[in-house]
């Protein structure tokens, strides 16, 4: 079930399921036979894949993936998702849409992606890694920022560059998840940082008056 072949087939049946009334992810994921812990996440980041906050969707999500996360890193065969992950609606224009950009990422990420470095990324370890990945990218991107840009982007490319991993068996594409954790982290700290030097110089200069 985890192939690129398979991933596009299936979100093109999921638009062809929304044509009549919009189709929820529980519906969706309910009519799929089997499906690992990548073809789910590549499923769920791509409305991430954007600059744009999406405000409490984004806090949703990142619980979502976190929980998976912990799932996969507990070594959990079956992923579960919360229920209001499972309960929200997609109509069929927005399926189309999540097609569409899921054809135009996976083609480019798979120019560069290969089987490489395979004791990264098979068996119990990558499994863990792979857990990792996802708890901590889920973790930072439900951090309610509100406003900030990029703040799903930045781990949602996480996300997905351990789903291109796991799905192509590619150990490099691990690390760059890692490396998309740890630019999230400099620049959350950086606008906490901002926060704090800005709201300490808006004190001292309320306090000379």
């Amino acid at each position: 079930m985890c192939d690129y072949a398979n991933l596009v087939k299936t979100l093109h049946q999921f638009a062809e399921k929304a044509k009549d009334k919009p189709l929820t992810v529980g519906e969706a994921l309910d009519s799929l036979d089997e499906a690992g812990y990548a073809f789910i996440c590549i499923i769920l980041v791509l409305p991430f894949l954007q600059p744009i906050p999406l405000g409490p969707f984004t806090v949703l999500g990142g619980v979502a993936f976190a929980t998976l996360g912990w799932q996969l890193l507990h070594g959990h065969e079956s992923p579960v998702l919360p229920k209001q992950i499972l309960a929200i609606e997609f109509n069929e224009s927005t399926w189309r849409m999540l097609v569409k950009v899921c054809l135009e990422i996976l083609g480019l990420c798979r120019k560069i992606s290969k089987p490489r470095y395979p004791f990264i990324a098979e068996g119990v370890r990558g499994q863990k890694i792979g857990g990792f990945i996802l708890l901590a990218a889920g973790g930072l991107m439900a951090i309610p920022f509100g406003v900030l840009p990029f703040n799903n982007f930045l781990p949602g490319l996480a996300i997905l560059f351990y789903c291109i991993g796991e799905l192509e068996d590619d150990g490099l594409m691990y690390l760059i998840a890692f490396f998309w954790l740890i630019v999230t982290v400099i620049y959350f700290s950086a606008f906490f940082f901002a926060l704090w030097y800005f709201g300490e110089k808006a004190l001292a200069f309320f306090k000379i008056f």
